[in-house]
């Protein structure tokens, strides 16, 4: 059994922490940390059968995650802390030695910037170190890059155009809230569009291509385009690609409380003046909406993402649509969370689960889609996420 330290004490956080303990013939000693250690103490109160400890640390200080990495002596270090820390954390694991796995990809903290470029460049010091670093292994970014790995490698010869098609149909009945950390939510909606066509990068203003999608179980949601991060991998490692987009469902009162935020300057994140103290809008925003973590108990409905793809295969041209639908109420009985969550931090404990066992554990820094899906796969169909496929049907896209 393995020892395992996950940085970051949210939604996320709960549900992989809560997964792990369900799976304690691989993760037999956890330790938990974040700035907030009460937060922790919360989410290791409710777990019984694995050891639980829980720590205070500053994900930003290369020398005190060391420390702790000195204390725990963990073999994976699980990054569920934000995409500001990511570098740092990788940091201190290589300064200590030990394998690394995150959700996002880095963000400097002062520019809305989506990037593997810095993470990427870590490659030959991981290599070097013999140390696994896995990237992006939520859902999207995560499963959906496993998804695209799965069918390239069962259902295409060569797959040309994908489409990553994210809906969530869940109500929380709150006037306005975001399904994970409000700061980060809201810097990705509001920046840039941008998708791939023909070898170029093709920018858009934010929100401003959209069309309704028909969602298996759901039915049609207006649907917009976004720029994800997980679009940069999938078109590195899949050459064939003519065209790659990303899209994502949003209700019109969601929208228009958003730009009522923008037009009063709230989801800026450039410092102000207040009261002789610096403070920055979006932060202070996040700090009065409610909290993802804790949106599970009313919130009904289901989330509905998937990859659909178009390609050729035995040269013909072949349509697959490949998907999970998951359960807000479900989500919540299981763990305490809601869908958004749990589609992450399920995912989240399978790569852990990964390497752990061997079967994801390869020196360098990797994208989930450079892995073997087959594995992957099966895990989500035991652990809560279980996947469909639609072979010849109509894309819309």
């Amino acid at each position: 059994m393995s020892r395992v330290i996950v940085i970051g004490a949210g939604g996320v956080s709960a549900v992989a922490v809560k997964k792990m303990a369900m799976n304690a013939d691989v993760f037999g000693e956890i330790l938990l940390a974040s700035r907030t250690k009460s937060k922790c103490d919360k989410i290791a109160s409710a777990i019984r059968n694995v050891n639980v400890r829980t720590a205070q640390v500053n994900a930003d200080n290369v020398a005190e995650l060391r420390r702790l990495f000195d204390s725990f002596k963990p073999e994976l270090v699980v990054n569920l802390a934000l995409p500001y820390q990511d570098l740092s954390i990788m940091d201190a694991c290589l300064d200590y030695g030990v394998s690394y796995l995150d959700t996002a990809n880095y963000e400097p903290l002062d520019k809305a910037k989506y990037e593997y470029g810095w993470q990427w460049a870590y490659k030959d010091r991981f290599e070097k170190a013999g140390l696994t670093a896995i990237l992006g292994c939520g859902f999207d970014p995560g499963v959906t890059g496993v998804f695209t790995a799965y069918a390239a490698k069962h259902h295409f010869d060569e797959i040309q155009y994908l489409d990553i098609v994210d809906c969530n149909a869940g109500d929380h009945h709150k006037a306005f809230a975001t399904n994970f950390n409000p700061e980060i939510n809201i810097r990705e909606i509001t920046q840039k569009g941008k998708y791939f066509e023909n070898g170029e990068w093709i920018e858009t203003e934010p929100l401003s291509v959209h069309q309704p999608i028909n969602y298996p179980d759901v039915g049609a949601r207006e649907s917009y385009l976004m720029y994800h991060e997980e679009l940069e991998s999938l078109t590195k490692n899949f050459p064939t690609l003519k065209r790659a987009r990303f899209w994502m469902t949003f209700g019109q009162e969601y929208l228009t409380h958003l730009r009522v935020m923008q037009n009063i300057g709230m989801t800026s994140i450039k410092p102000v003046l207040f009261n002789g103290v610096e403070i920055v809008p979006i932060q202070f925003l996040k700090a009065v909406l409610p909290d993802p973590g804790e949106l599970g108990e009313n919130y009904t409905g289901e989330t509905s993402i998937g990859c659909r793809i178009r390609g050729l295969k035995d040269g013909k041209e072949q349509t697959y649509y490949i998907y999970n639908n998951c359960s807000h109420q479900e989500a919540y009985r299981e763990t305490g969370a809601q869908g958004v969550s749990y589609t992450t931090g399920v995912p989240a404990m399978i790569g852990a689960k990964m390497y752990l066992q061997g079967l994801w554990k390869r020196p360098g820094v990797w994208n989930v889609e450079e892995f073997e899906p087959e594995s992957f796969m099966n895990e989500l169909n035991g652990q809560g996420l279980p996947w469909h496929e639609i072979f010849n049907g109509d894309l819309e896209l």
